[in-house]
């Protein structure tokens, strides 16, 4: 008796009473509401912590609801996709606000005359100068350290898929795992020893990229391993039963097949490795002059750049920080673009 008093579905349905799609909606209005409401209450001043009794409500709301109307199997449903959509906000409001945070500062100074000049003939005290210095050093030290390690990861990925067995290869696995966990201090604290305490050779740019390079390499393999794995055994055994070399099997075959995901996995270590300071800290140190010889004296990039003029403590040391952040995100933002469309162009076609 009581069980029918409680059915809500229709005569003849076979499905059960289910809440209207703009229910999500309405309770995460009303708990932003209340959560607003009871953090003025409170005497709560901060948005993090009526955003917080806002998302505790939504997940409450949201599962007090649905279990009365649809009952506790839908409402563990709903429950665990309020969880989601909560982790998603928390993970993106921060992100957004340091984006928005970075354009309204850095675009105030943003211009032609920033990219084109540097702090060669200006104090970090008064207005003007531009990060051309630290553009052009970045952009070498990036270039040298995706030269070298490159070829040596892709090369070293090849060898792992295609050939490696035994002993060799689970210790060539082993250090790569382990490179890839590697601080960055301590790569630039190695090519320091090596390359200018015990070689003598002098701070510059090409020594930051040596220790950029420890960092990339790892990805590089890991990246192109993954790929290269992907990559249909039948088209290998098609190509090795037509009397093709391996060697040429990999290189016309596999790598055509996998290079838009090894370029796509190429330009995330590249944006990885683009903002590391540490290294650049310890092997390039700084320079506010024009230094476009990457393998002598010191040299600017981005990152040091940003941090110089932070601690400088100027009004406009302040804006130039952010404005070269703003360029360091947006030149970061532009390789990911540039390896989803390279990924996207030579991904394999499908058709009929």
């Amino acid at each position: 008796m009581s069980h029918a008093l409680n059915d809500t579905r229709p005569p003849g349905s076979l499905r059960g009473a289910t809440l209207p799609k703009w229910f999500p909606w309405a309770v995460a209005g009303a708990s932003a509401a209340l959560g607003y409401g009871v953090s003025a209450a409170a005497g709560l001043h901060s948005d993090i912590q009526w955003a917080l009794i806002a998302a505790l409500l939504f997940v409450g709301g949201s599962f007090a609801v649905s279990a009365k109307v649809e009952g506790r199997r839908q409402a563990r449903d709903r429950t665990a996709t309020s969880l989601v959509w909560v982790a998603f906000l928390l993970a993106v409001i921060p992100l957004a606000s340091l984006t928005w945070e970075t354009v309204k500062r850095g675009i105030e100074v943003l211009d032609g005359y920033f990219l084109t000049h540097s702090m060669g003939v200006v104090a970090d005290t008064e207005p003007g100068g531009g990060i051309y210095h630290a553009l052009l050093g970045t952009l070498e030290q990036v270039g040298l350290a995706t030269a070298i390690s490159v070829p040596v990861g892709v090369l070293t990925a090849i060898y792992l898929v295609e050939y490696g067995r035994g002993r060799l290869a689970k210790a060539v696995t082993f250090f790569v795992d382990v490179m890839t966990g590697i601080p960055s201090i301590v790569a630039g604290l190695f090519v320091l020893s090596l390359w200018i305490l015990i070689l003598g050779m002098g701070y510059s740019g090409f020594a930051g990229a040596m220790a950029l390079s420890i960092l990339m390499i790892p990805v590089v393999v890991r990246s192109t391993e993954e790929m290269l794995k992907l990559v249909p055994n039948e088209l290998r055994e098609a190509s090795l039963a037509l009397g093709v070399p391996k060697w040429r099997t990999i290189l016309k075959v596999v790598l055509p097949t996998s290079v838009g995901g090894i370029t796509t996995g190429v330009m995330l270590a590249i944006a990885r490795i683009t903002g590391e300071t540490a290294p650049v800290l310890l092997l390039v140190w700084g320079t506010n002059f024009i230094n476009a010889n990457p393998f002598q004296d010191p040299q600017a990039s981005l990152p040091m750049y940003i941090y110089l003029q932070y601690t400088n403590g100027s009004e406009a040391a302040y804006d130039r920080a952010w404005a070269a952040a703003l360029t360091l995100i947006a030149f970061i933002m532009i390789l990911n673009l540039v390896a989803r469309g390279i990924a996207r162009w030579k991904s394999p076609k499908t058709g009929r």
